[in-house]
């Protein structure tokens, strides 16, 4: 469902924060508590903090591959830029959309450091500057992008704009999220490990149990409505995975569009969540396939102007590399680059 631009958001307040645990289980029923060990430590580093959340677990089946939203999105658009980030893991280089994305999440997840009240459009902006200079830091390619100050002040302009809407969406002195950048994985009984960073995990008790509403950041503009389905895959992909871990399906998934200040909604229910894992089930199968046959074809559309390997694509007359050969593990295994806390694409 598409809510109205400037609609402000409904306060849920939140429990202390939690890390949640994984175990293998099947979506028919509430997940049992099995074999399960949950500590609570230092996540994959994230942009905005060195002690993201995480949870883990020891896995009650051999893992066969993972699979994160944004890889599982690669794959269905276009399975040779699957193959080009997952299987030749080719490198690509910082763009000044992904990288302001970066940013801005990193921004918005330490307003929340703020007391309630100082959490304002100032101490957002102000928040920018460094967030960007820790980046350029740690990655001197990023910084490497802007031919001087004038272009490099004009980005931040756009990053701080981009906060702008999101205080058009909501008011977050209203909120006390439950987590920020929750790092959340669980492993299917086929052993294929699902895992990927919440944004923002919202929690409030009610009589009837815990009510959770999962918040993603998107810095682009919104899809139209023929792609609102596509666009929710990832809130639903969270929602099975905190269903699984803890045992409730997310009352809300809300997913913000900070470049046109809009959002959409969707309330899933259990039903959801099992075609979402059959959905995932069958994917998984479909990249074993292209694995054991090295077929990966491309799927040329509009987004392949915004494509790093384009010049490698048959569809545009470039020649692929070779297939590197298979893990030792078997053909059916295909382990991701380690999932990352941001991965906008604008």
């Amino acid at each position: 469902m598409r809510a109205p631009d400037g609609d402000g958001a409904r306060e849920l307040s939140a429990a202390p924060p939690k890390v949640c645990g994984m175990g293998s289980s099947s979506l028919g029923s509430v997940p049992p508590s099995g074999p399960t060990v949950v500590e609570a430590s230092a996540g994959p580093a994230g942009p905005g903090s060195a002690d993201a959340p995480v949870a883990l677990a020891v896995p009650a089946v051999p893992i066969i591959g993972s699979l994160s939203p944004s890889r599982a999105g690669d794959f269905m658009t276009c399975p040779l830029r699957y193959r080009f980030r997952v299987i030749d893991r080719l490198p690509e280089p910082p763009s000044p959309a992904a990288t302001r994305g970066t940013v801005v999440h990193t921004v918005l997840e330490r307003l929340f450091d703020l007391p309630p009240a100082e959490r304002t459009l100032p101490a957002a902006a102000a928040l920018v500057e460094p967030a960007w200079n820790e980046l350029a830091a740690r990655e001197p390619a990023a910084a490497a992008m802007f031919d001087g100050a004038e272009a490099l002040g004009s980005w931040l302009g756009s990053a701080r704009d981009l906060l702008d809407g999101y205080f058009a969406l909501e008011d977050p002195t209203r909120l006390r999220p439950a987590a920020r950048e929750l790092y959340v994985e669980h492993v299917l009984d086929s052993g294929l490990r699902l895992r990927g960073y919440v944004d923002r995990l919202d929690e409030a008790g009610t009589a009837t149990g815990p009510a959770l509403r999962v918040v993603d950041y998107k810095t682009g503009r919104s899809p139209g409505p023929a792609f609102e389905s596509s666009a929710m895959f990832q809130m639903k992909f969270y929602a099975l995975l905190l269903f699984h871990v803890r045992g409730v399906v997310p009352r809300e998934l809300r997913l913000y569009y900070l470049g046109d200040r809009t959002w959409l909604r969707a309330s899933p229910d259990q039903a959801d969540l099992a075609a979402t894992e059959r959905k995932l089930t069958a994917l998984w199968a479909a990249i074993t396939r292209a694995r054991e046959s090295g077929q990966f074809r491309a799927s040329p559309s509009r987004l392949c102007d915004w494509c790093d390997h384009k010049s490698r694509c048959p569809a545009f007359g470039g020649t692929p590399p070779p297939m590197p050969e298979l893990a030792a593990a078997g053909p059916g295994v295909a382990e991701e680059p380690t999932v990352a806390v941001c991965e906008a694409d604008g």
